[in-house]
């Protein structure tokens, strides 16, 4: 599962990642401090859940929400205020749910319910394969002998650890499908497999990049807001 908590004060954010890491400690959490992060962040990244300050500094999560809906018409959404009388403009924009601050450990598990999720009771490895569909017919590979994906010509290429494929499909559908299983989106043209990062390291201009099993003349970029989460990923 992948979340996004936006709010533009810290430590409401990181409290509210924390009770969500505690009760969902599968999911992959993302945060941001404004509206315009949050624009950006639907519009790279496959969200199933979205906690949206709403008053975020820049603009109010409530102008928000139509666009964010647009962007991503399956990714729910959950108002974070700390005034009760929201209550009613969340239902009147039809937003999943909503939480009041200081956070309820029990409401927001409630809500977490109501909304599908829970923790997960299988290892990520649960879907073995993936069906690629390439050059007119349909290969089946192992998901964990897929090293990383990459947009390629309107499409994606697939490097497994023995072949590439090319199939005709965005990067953010293989990210839906492989999301929640040990793959993780570390800039917006790739996807990688955590289980094959081989070396992450300081690239040019200060940023960072890294190098995968098998594909040690490629160079990955990782996107400047991706390295914290992917360092805690990898465990560094």
């Amino acid at each position: 599962m992948r979340i996004a908590v936006v709010d533009d004060e810290r430590p409401a954010r990181s409290e509210l990642k924390h009770q969500l890491s505690d009760l969902l400690p599968d999911a992959l959490i993302d945060e941001g401090e404004s509206g315009a992060q949050a624009l950006e962040m639907a519009g790279e990244t496959h969200y199933d859940l979205f906690f949206l300050d709403i008053n975020l500094g820049d603009v109010n999560g409530t102008v928000l929400v139509n666009a964010l809906k647009n962007m991503q018409p399956d990714m729910k959404i959950i108002f974070v205020t700390a005034y009760s009388e929201y209550a009613v403009k969340a239902f009147e924009l039809e937003v999943e749910d909503y939480i009041l601050k200081p956070f309820d450990k029990k409401r927001l598990l409630k809500m977490l319910k109501k909304c599908g999720a829970k923790k997960s009771t299988e290892p990520a490895e649960s879907m073995k394969r993936i069906a690629i569909n390439t050059e007119g017919r349909t290969v089946f590979e192992e998901v964990k002998d897929i090293v990383y994906i990459e947009t390629y010509n309107r499409g994606c290429m697939i490097h497994t650890v023995e072949h590439d494929y090319f199939e005709g499909k965005a990067i953010g559908e293989f990210e839906k499908r492989l999301g929640d299983k040990g793959f993780f989106r570390s800039q917006k043209s790739y996807l990688v497999n955590l289980n094959k990062v081989k070396e992450l390291f300081l690239w040019k201009n200060n940023s960072f990049a890294i190098k995968m099993e098998g594909y040690d003349k490629e160079i990955l970029p990782v996107g400047r807001e991706k390295i914290k989460v992917l360092r805690q990923l990898l465990g560094g």
